[in-house]
């Protein structure tokens, strides 16, 4: 199977998954980010597709941005044009193109985790 990326947000104040959240995927190199693409989560908090996959992913380093801020305020957690936790960023390197990375959001309105997942 080739490899891919995917991702999921669970929002943990809540209980349950993150449906809303606009992400976009980057590959950073020589200190610019190139947009791979931008999808949202659907009612199970996972993005209808692989945010990357076959070809089209290479060795290198990518940056999800999650767009936590915007979820958070239309789910009533959060309110005002400043907030602790707006948009989070995660980089990750990709050392072998053939290899699975599902790159989980863990989030609530002060605190977010993620973690290799399978």
């Amino acid at each position: 199977m080739a490899g891919r990326v995917t991702t999921h947000v669970l929002d943990t104040a809540r209980g349950k998954p993150a449906s809303g959240v606009k992400i976009s995927l980057f590959r950073v190199a020589d200190g610019l980010h190139h947009l791979l693409g931008q999808t949202t989560t659907n009612a199970d908090g996972r993005t209808d597709a692989p945010m990357l996959a076959g070809e089209a992913l290479t060795v290198g380093v990518y940056e999800l941005v999650f767009s936590a801020g915007d979820y958070l305020r239309a789910s009533g957690q959060a309110t005002g044009d400043v907030l602790f936790l707006d948009e989070i960023p995660i980089r990750f390197g990709i050392p072998d193109a053939e290899a699975h990375y599902h790159v989980p959001l863990l989030i609530s309105p002060f605190a977010y985790s993620t973690y290799r997942g399978s």
